[in-house]
C-alpha cells in the first residue's frame, strides 16, 4: 500500500471512532472512504477554511501559552531577500517574490516600494471559480467587503499594515489573510513573509534583520512546511539568503522548491541551466524558472495575463530553456504547487484530527478546571460561595491529617523543637551554689530557718518554674506559624478560588483571624499549666527525700550546718530534681494544650465566623465576593474561543471526509 493510501486508511479509522464516540451514523467502508477522499473538492480549501478560523479565533501560532492548529496545518511559505547594493545611493533589489505571486495570482495586487515593503505575513488564499466568474477578493477582516479593483487590494494591505505597524518600517507577526476568487487560478494558500535582509534602514530598530529572520525561520522550521525559496538569476546562488535558510532547516531539500527569477535579465552569453537542472544546488523537487515584468512593463502598467503570455514566450522561443519550457512559468509553478500541497495536506490529515481531537479534550479539562461562569442568583452564588469554602477546609485539613505534607511539621514542634528549648533553660545557673545560698538567705531573713528552708526552696522552685513560660509560648507560636503557612498553602491549592481573588482574600483573612483566637487561647492555657505547677508543689516527691537520704548513708543536716555547702548543693540538688519531674509533665501536657486548643480549633471552627458572616449578605455583597480574578477570566475567554476553533475544525474536516 503507497503511503498516500495508508494515510488516508488512518484517517478514516480516526473518522470511525470520531463517529462512534458522538453516535453519528454508521461510516461506509474503508475502500469507500478513499474514493470519498480522492473524490474531495479540495482538500486545499479545507485548510484554507481552517486558516481562517484560526486567524478569526486568534491562533497564528505566536501564543505558545495555547494549543495551536495553525502550526499543523500544511502551508506554502514564500522566502526571499532583500539585496542591497551600493551606488551613488543604496538601493534594495527585492528577489522578485512580489512578481512571483501576481503571476500566480494573474492579478496586481501588492504593495511596492523601496526597502521592507511586505511587513506582516500574508496568508493568501486562492479559489479557482468557474469561467467567466468576475474574479474578486476578500480580507478577513473586511468580511463582507468584495473587492474588485485589485488596485484598492494593495491600498488595503498597505493600511491593515499600517494599523498593526504604525506608519514606520516596524514588522509585525500578525498575519492578513487575504482570499482570491478567480477562473485563473488554481486552488492554493501561499503565506508571503518579509524579506530576509542584511541592515536596517531609517525608522527600522537594529535589530530588523535578525526580526525578519526570526519570524521567518517560526514558518520554515515546521515539518509540514513547504518552502518556495526565490532567488534572482542575477545573483549567485551561493551567496542566496532563501537558499542558505532553506539549507539549514531542510538539508536534503525535501521540503523546498527552488524558484529562479529575472531569467531574462542574466548577461548575455550566461544562463541558469545549471541552477534550474540540479546540478548547482540539488532539491527533492525540480526548480522552476520565472520571467518576471520589467520596471518598463509595471510604468505602462501591462496587465498579468500578458506578461503570462510573454513569459510563456519566452521560454518556448528560448536556445537554451526551450527543451524544458513545459516545466518553467509562473502558471506551472501555481499547480506544481496545487498539488504538492494537496498531496501534503491528504498525508496529514490523520495527525492533525488526531491533534483536534487530543486538543479539544485538553481544552474541555482545563475549562472544567477554570470553572463555567458564576451564576447571579443570589442563593447560588452563597452555594457557591460555601462550595468554595469546603474545598479550601478540605485540603486545609489533609495538610493537617497527613494526606498532604505539613502537619508532620507541627509533631517537628513538640519532639524536636520544645525538648530542645527545655534542655537549653538555665537551671545550672538558677541551681549554682552561689544562688541558692543567695535565695536560701534572703528567703531566711532575720530568722534563719530551723530545720529544712522551706521558703527558700518555694523560691528556688517558683524561679525555675517561670523558665518554662518560654518554651511554651515559643510551642504556641510555632504551631501558630506553621498553621497560617498550611491556610496560605491550602488556599493556593484550591484551584476553584484562583478564580476569586476577593472571596481569596476574605477566606485567608477570616481564617488568619480564628487562628489568632486560637493562639491566645492556646496562649492561656500552657501559661495556667505552668502556673498550676506553681501554685500546688507535689508534697510527697519531698516526703520521700530524707528517706531516701537516710538510705544513701548521709546522716540528716543538723540547725548548725544549715549553711554549709554540702547542705546547699543538696537543696539545689533536690530542687533540680523536682523540676526535672514537673519538666518532663509539662513535656508532655503542653503539646496537647496546644493541639487541643490550635490544631483541633482549625479542624471544627476554622470558618465558622465566616460562614456566619456569608449568610447576612445580600446578593450585590455576594457578588462582589465572587469578582473574578481577570487573568483567569481572560484565560477562559481564550481557551472557548479556542476550543470553539478546534470543533469548527473537526466538524470542517468530517464534513470533507463524509463527502
Amino acid at each position: 500500500m503507497c503511503f498516500l493510501c495508508t494515510s488516508i486508511h488512518i484517517a478514516a479509522s480516526i473518522v470511525v471512532r470520531s463517529a462512534l464516540r458522538r453516535r453519528l451514523p454508521r461510516v461506509p467502508a474503508s475502500d469507500d472512504v478513499v474514493v470519498a477522499l480522492s473524490a474531495m473538492d479540495s482538500v486545499i480549501g479545507l485548510v484554507n477554511r481552517i486558516q481562517r478560523a484560526c486567524a478569526l479565533l486568534g491562533d497564528y501560532g505566536a501564543d505558545n501559552a495555547l494549543p495551536t492548529l495553525w502550526d499543523s496545518l500544511p502551508t506554502i511559505v514564500v522566502v526571499g531577500g532583500q539585496v542591497l547594493s551600493l551606488s551613488l545611493s543604496l538601493l534594495f533589489c527585492s528577489s522578485g517574490k512580489s512578481s512571483v505571486l501576481e503571476g500566480i495570482v494573474g492579478r496586481d495586487f501588492l504593495p511596492r516600494g523601496s526597502g521592507i515593503v511586505t511587513r506582516r505575513p500574508l496568508v493568501l488564499q486562492l479559489y479557482n471559480t468557474e469561467q467567466g466568474q468576475e474574479d474578486y477578493a476578500q480580507f478577513l477582516h473586511q468580511e463582507n467587503k468584495k473587492f474588485t479593483d485589485f488596485s484598492l487590494v494593495r491600498k488595503e494591505i498597505q493600511e491593515e499594515t499600517d494599523r498593526v505597524t504604525g506608519r514606520t518600517k516596524q514588522i509585525s507577526p500578525l498575519p492578513i489573510n487575504l482570499s482570491i476568487f478567480s477562473p485563473n487560478v488554481v486552488n492554493l494558500t501561499l503565506i508571503d513573509l518579509p524579506g530576509l535582509t542584511k541592515v536596517a534602514v531609517e525608522g527600522q530598530p537594529e535589530s530588523i534583520a535578525q526580526d525578519i529572520e526570526n519570524m521567518v525561520r517560526s514558518y520554515v522550521e515546521k515539518p509540514n512546511c513547504i518552502i518556495l525559496a526565490i532567488t534572482p538569476a542575477n545573483q549567485d546562488i551561493a551567496t542566496s539568503d532563501a537558499i542558505k535558510l532553506a539549507r539549514e532547516v531542510d538539508p536534503a531539500g525535501e521540503r523546498t522548491f527552488g524558484v529562479l527569477t529575472k531569467l531574462d535579465l542574466m548577461d548575455r552569453g550566461t544562463n541558469a541551466l545549471d541552477v534550474l537542472e540540479g546540478r548547482s544546488y540539488r532539491l527533492q523537487h525540480p526548480w522552476v524558472g520565472i520571467v518576471n515584468r520589467s520596471q518598463a512593463d509595471l510604468n505602462r502598467n501591462v496587465d498579468m495575463l500578458s506578461a503570462r503570455r510573454r513569459e510563456r514566450e519566452f521560454f518556448a522561443t528560448s536556445l537554451e530553456y526551450g527543451h524544458m519550457a513545459s516545466r518553467m512559468g509562473s502558471e506551472y509553478l501555481a499547480k506544481l504547487l496545487s498539488k504538492q500541497l494537496e498531496f501534503v495536506i491528504k498525508a496529514r490529515i490523520p495527525g492533525i484530527m488526531s491533534l483536534v481531537n487530543q486538543s479539544i479534550n485538553e481544552l474541555e479539562r482545563e475549562l472544567d478546571h477554570l470553572g463555567r461562569p458564576v451564576a447571579i442568583d443570589a442563593g447560588a452564588q452563597l452555594y457557591t460561595i460555601l462550595e468554595l469554602c469546603r474545598a479550601f477546609d478540605r485540603i486545609f485539613k489533609e495538610h493537617l491529617d497527613g494526606g498532604r505534607p505539613g502537619g508532620d511539621r507541627i509533631y517537628g514542634v513538640f519532639d524536636y523543637q520544645l525538648p530542645a528549648a527545655l534542655r537549653k533553660l538555665p537551671f545550672d545557673r538558677h541551681l549554682s551554689l552561689q544562688n541558692v545560698r543567695k535565695v536560701v538567705a534572703e528567703a531566711d531573713g532575720y530568722q534563719p530557718h530551723l530545720i529544712a528552708p522551706e521558703q527558700g526552696y518555694r523560691r528556688l522552685i517558683d524561679g525555675a518554674l517561670n523558665y518554662f513560660k518560654g518554651p511554651a509560648e515559643a510551642s504556641v507560636d510555632a504551631v501558630h506559624f506553621i498553621l497560617k503557612e498550611l491556610v496560605r498553602k491550602s488556599i493556593g491549592e484550591t484551584q476553584e478560588l484562583r478564580r476569586f481573588p476577593t472571596l481569596q482574600a476574605d477566606i485567608a483573612a477570616a481564617a488568619n483571624e480564628a487562628l489568632e483566637r486560637f493562639r491566645d487561647d492556646s496562649k492561656k492555657t500552657v501559661l495556667r499549666m505552668v502556673d498550676m505547677e506553681s501554685s500546688y508543689l507535689t508534697v510527697d516527691f519531698f516526703r520521700r527525700l530524707p528517706q531516701e537520704v537516710e538510705k544513701g548513708g548521709s546522716p540528716t543536716a543538723s540547725s548548725v550546718d544549715r549553711y554549709t555547702e554540702g547542705n546547699l548543693r543538696r537543696i539545689g540538688s533536690n530542687v533540680s530534681a523536682y523540676i526535672l519531674m514537673v519538666s518532663q509533665t509539662l513535656r508532655n501536657t503542653i503539646p496537647k494544650a496546644v493541639v487541643y486548643c490550635q490544631v483541633w480549633g482549625a479542624k471544627q471552627s476554622l470558618l465558622d465566623h465566616f460562614y456566619a458572616q456569608a449568610g447576612k449578605k445580600e446578593g450585590r455583597q455576594l457578588a462582589l465576593l465572587l469578582d473574578e480574578n481577570p487573568v483567569l477570566m481572560e484565560r477562559r475567554q481564550q481557551c472557548e474561543k479556542r476550543l470553539e476553533l478546534y470543533k469548527s475544525a473537526r466538524d470542517e474536516i468530517d464534513s470533507v471526509l463524509w463527502a
